[in-house]
Formats: C-alpha cells, sequence, structure tokens
C-alpha cells in the first residue's frame, strides 16, 4: 500500500514543501530503505523511527519490504525532522491508520522521534509555520517544546504532539490534541535590555552623543582609544538605547534563529533586538556565513541589531574585508555546490579598536612604547574602504582619575536617551511610509536626494569639507545621511548647517586611511 504524508524542507530561509511516500510490499525481501537524497542524519532515521514504533507498543511492519521516498528527490534532506511524517507515513501504508485523505492533504508534519516515541525540541518550526501559512495548510503538527514558535502566526493551526501514541489516538479520533492558543507578537515584545546603564560610563559624553545617533538612524560606528576608557562597555550599553523590535523585525530575526536552533525549547519569538559579540578568532564563514548546509554567519545572526566587533585590528584582514558586501548590500548572499542562500544583514555595526598595539599612543600619562613601523602595520589591518563603510568614527579617550573618583558626576540613562532615538525613528517611519526602508542608515542615492534636500549654505560647506578633506563619494552620502539623523533628533524638518557641521565631525582624518 502506498502512503503520503507532507513535510518540509530548509534551503537557507527559503521552505520546500517535501513528499513523504511511504510503500510497504508484501513481496520481496523485507528492508527498509530510504531514498531521495538523504543526508546522514535522514539515513538514521530508519532506526529511530523503527525502534520509537516499537516502543510505542505499535505493529511495525518488518516482514514487508518498505520503500521510503522523499520528493522531490533532486532537494538535499537534511537533519532529524523527517522522523514523524515517515513514521506517520509507515503505520498509514501498513493499514494500523485509517486514510484521511483531506486531512492529510491540508496537514504538515515535522519533528524528532525519541526512541520512546516522544517529540523532541527540533529547529525549523517557525519557518514551517510561515511556509503553512503562505501555502494555505490549515494543520501543522510539531513537537512541544518547539510548538511556540509558531504561536504568534495567525494561520496554521498548531497541534503540539507529545508522542506518536497521542497523535495516533488523535487521528482516530478518540481524544483530541488541544490546538495551541495563539498569541499576539506585540505582547511579546519588549524594550531591549542591557547590562550596563549609559548612566554608569563616567565622561565620554561626545561618545554617548555618537552613539545616540547611531542608534536613531542605524549608523555604523567606529570608536578608538586605549584600554579602560569605555569602549566595550559603551557598545554593551547602547543596547539599552535601541528603540524595540518592530513585529514585522522580530518575524524576520526569528526566521533566522529557529533555522539555526538558537530558540531555547519553549520560547516564542526574538523579543529584543540581537547584540552579537564574536571572537577575533572566528573564521569568514562563520562571520558571513556558509559551510556545507549553507549556514548565516554572525552578521545575519545580528540582523535588526548590533553587531559589536571589540578589538577589531586583531581580527584576520581576509575576515574584515569580507564585511564589506554584507555592510553596503544588508544581505549575504551564499553559493556553494548544493546550492545558492541569501541571508538579511541590516546590522548597526559597532568596532573598537586601539590607537597602536600597545593602546597608549596619545595617552596623557602613559607613554607609547611601540615603533613607527608596527603602528602603521597596526593600522593598515584595517582598509581605507572598511572605513569609508563606517558612518561615525570617534575617539574615546582615556577618563582622568579626577573623574572617576567625582560624586557629582551626572550623565543621562538610557531610558531617557531611548525616548529620543523611538521619537527620531518615529519621524523617520512617517517619512518612508511608502517605501521599504525602516531607517536613515539604509537610504540610497536616490532616497538621499529625495528626502535631504540641502539649502545653499549646507551646499557650501560640504562642497568646502569634501575639497579639503578628499573625501570619497560614498563618504559625501553617509554625511548626508548622519546630518539628517540630527535633524530628526532635533524635531527639525530640514538639514540646517549646524546639523551638516556636527555629522562633518564624525569623519575620520585623512592620516586614519
Amino acid at each position: 500500500m502506498l502512503a503520503k504524508i507532507y513535510s518540509v524542507a530548509n534551503k537557507g530561509l527559503e521552505t520546500i514543501k517535501i513528499e513523504v511516500e511511504v510503500d510497504v510490499a508484501k513481496k520481496g525481501f523485507p528492508s527498509l530503505q530510504i531514498v531521495g537524497l538523504p543526508s546522514k542524519a535522514v539515513e538514521e532515521a530508519k532506526e529511530r523511527v523503527r525502534t520509537a514504533i516499537v516502543n510505542s507498543g505499535i505493529d511495525f511492519p518488518s516482514r514487508s519490504k518498505v520503500i521510503i521516498n522523499l520528493a522531490p528527490a533532486d532537494v538535499v534532506k537534511e537533519g532529524s525532522c523527517y522522523d514523524l511524517p515517515i513514521a506517520l507515513a509507515v503505520l498509514l501504508a501498513s493499514g494500523q491508520i485509517r486514510n484521511d485523505p483531506l486531512l492529510f492533504k491540508e496537514s504538515l508534519f515535522y519533528g524528532e522521534l525519541s526512541l520512546d516515541g516522544s517529540l523532541r525540541h527540533t529547529k525549523g518550526v517557525f519557518l514551517l509555520a510561515a511556509f503553512a501559512k503562505d501555502e494555505n495548510f490549515k494543520n501543522i503538527f510539531v513537537p512541544p517544546d518547539s510548538a511556540n514558535e509558531a504561536a504568534c502566526l495567525s494561520k496554521p493551526i498548531v497541534y503540539p504532539v507529545f508522542s506518536l501514541t497521542k497523535l495516533l489516538v488523535h487521528l482516530t479520533g478518540l481524544e483530541k490534541i488541544r490546538p495551541l492558543k495563539k498569541v499576539s507578537v506585540s505582547q511579546l515584545l519588549k524594550n531591549p535590555e542591557s547590562e550596563f546603564d549609559m548612566a554608569d560610563v563616567v565622561g565620554q559624553y561626545q561618545a554617548k552623543r555618537a552613539l545616540e545617533i547611531a542608534a536613531a538612524g542605524d549608523h555604523n560606528v567606529f570608536m578608538k582609544g586605549p584600554p579602560g576608557s569605555g569602549k566595550t562597555m559603551l557598545a554593551r550599553a547602547m543596547t539599552g538605547i535601541m528603540p524595540p523590535l518592530t513585529e514585522e523585525a522580530s518575524l524576520e530575526v526569528t526566521k533566522i534563529y529557529s533555522l539555526t536552533g538558537n530558540l531555547k525549547p519553549g520560547e516564542f519569538i526574538v523579543k529584543e533586538r540581537p547584540f552579537r559579540a564574536p571572537h577575533h578568532t572566528i573564521s569568514r564563514v562563520g562571520l558571513i556565513g556558509g559551510g556545507s548546509k549553507l549556514q548565516p554567519g554572525e552578521v545575519s545572526m545580528a540582523h535588526r541589531g548590533i553587531l559589536f566587533l571589540d578589538e577589531i585590528s586583531e581580527f584576520p584582514r581576509s575576515v574584515i574585508e569580507s564585511l564589506r558586501q554584507p555592510i553596503e548590500d544588508r544581505r549575504v548572499t551564499i553559493s556553494r555546490a548544493l546550492g545558492t542562500a541569501t541571508f538579511p544583514s541590516t546590522f548597526l555595526m559597532v568596532a573598537a579598536s586601539n590607537p597602536c598595539p600597545c593602546g597608549f599612543l596619545g595617552h596623557p600619562e602613559k607613554a607609547c612604547r611601540c615603533l613607527p613601523g608596527d603602528i602603521a602595520r597596526y593600522r593598515r589591518k584595517i582598509s581605507g574602504p572598511i572605513l569609508d563603510r563606517i558612518d561615525i568614527h570617534i575617539e574615546v579617550p582615556a577618563v582622568p582619575a579626577g573623574k572617576l573618583t567625582d560624586k557629582n558626576n551626572f550623565s543621562e540613562s538610557s531610558a531617557l536617551i531611548r525616548k529620543r532615538v523611538i521619537f527620531a525613528r518615529e519621524r523617520q517611519k512617517k517619512r518612508f511610509k511608502d517605501t521599504n526602508l525602516i531607517s536613515n542608515g539604509e537610504m540610497r542615492t536616490e532616497e538621499i536626494k529625495r528626502y535631504c534636500p540641502l539649502n545653499t549654505d549646507c551646499l557650501n560647506l560640504l562642497r568646502q569639507a569634501v575639497s579639503q578633506s578628499n573625501l570619497s563619494a560614498r563618504a559625501y552620502f553617509k554625511i548626508i545621511k548622519i546630518a539628517r539623523t540630527i535633524a530628526d533628533l532635533s524635531n527639525e524638518e530640514e538639514i540646517k548647517i549646524a546639523h551638516l557641521a556636527e555629522a562633518l565631525q564624525y569623519r575620520p582624518k585623512e592620516d586614519d586611511y
């Protein structure tokens, strides 16, 4: 008898419908085979499924020739998510389940089986639910620890399957599985939290102002300063001034985290903006993504959040250079022999570096021990094209001891700064309501010309700055985008000369290249 059950395969963020076909033939040598380009994990499903069925007190057709086909056959099947549909199709083909053509046609089955027949947490359930919604599948049957990932989508109906036995009882109508209650995304989202508050950072008012502008307009930041000046603390405190995730952005990030298995069992969605801080020993594949399974890298894991590269000069040059395309295009396309996958990478990059190998070049109290050649080699680790792609460049000087011990130091809290950032973001949301843009940092040349007109005084100042500092065309437009964000923070409709003058302060000097 032939049976057919539907499931899915995830190829990057693309989801493909998989038909699990099982034929149980009475003639032929007793065997169990899986065809249709299965990976090693799918091949091992034979033993997991057989044992789970037997331990659930159900007969396995061990005296028959069982052929399992995963179609289409030209798509590689990865992971253990096919255990449940394979087991169900085997029982259906062997006549132990009554065939309900309408139910099986409208349902997707997905999940890994334990040897006792229970369902384990399985990654990728959110992508399954999104596919079911788009393709009008009414039901999905998934492990209970992964079911919450699909609870935020209006469709389909989500059935948490605790065990193979519970599923069979449900299909026979003896005891129905209670579907999962839907949850609103807006109820789950919350204000971002951070381990540090901006009020805890002593001094560094210019750096705080620069980070506020960066958070308000999604501009990349490069901080340079001696050890102990507070660069890492500022970067980690920045998560507290970012606006909360929008519903759309949260679902985008959840897709990536569901694909990689970074959602914990029982978790619904990604509620806060990601903060990723990879170590400087990371490989290019780890940062950008790729590998044999086409997995997203750190730039995609930081989508709609912050990518913090501490001690960026210590990263291999080839790794840093690979950031050029993700920063500019805000997406990563990875091509391998097995196929091509595109991942979003709209992140705010915060980079930090020392001024020299020892870190004390220009320090008011400590002497630098580096030779001129060492300093030059250290700076050359970050190329001019990478620096040119970073919007805001700031110096983070050492904090005098007197300020550290001064009890009268006052600094704004992250919550207060976040209010101004949210206000600026709301202005941008209204401005870009007829486009796909979310922030000023995403504007391209066409949008800059449309939304950032400059008066004569601003044009003259910008023309003079470009001539004196020998700025590139990319830097020219980045200055205008930063000025637009400063104007938004000031609640100004037009970019004024004061906004442009402040934006020019955040460009690096020519010798920094």
